[in-house]
């Protein structure tokens, strides 16, 4: 019989290296990194200006769907100001 020097071998533990769960990439946090940019986040229209551009697209189309969409936008808003 041969000598054999497997019986020697122990198995390592996973507890070095990166923790890993997005198929072998690192784990990075949730959101995007794109919310850095715009510096003070004065780039777009202010709510108040989205709000009358939402009532004028909810009185002048027809479209079932987008008057859903802008009426459930409204009300978000509306909610969040607490003047619903």
């Amino acid at each position: 019989m041969t000598y054999s020097n497997l019986s020697k071998i122990r198995p390592k533990l996973r507890t070095s290296g990166n923790v890993t769960g997005n198929f072998g990439r690192p784990k990075s946090k949730a959101g995007s990194s794109l919310n850095d940019l715009g510096g003070n986040g004065n780039i777009g229209i202010d709510q108040d200006e989205y709000l009358n551009r939402l009532h004028y697209a909810f009185d002048n189309t027809t479209d079932s769907k987008l008057r859903r969409f802008i009426y459930t936008e409204i009300r978000k808003i509306h909610i969040q100001r607490g003047t619903w």
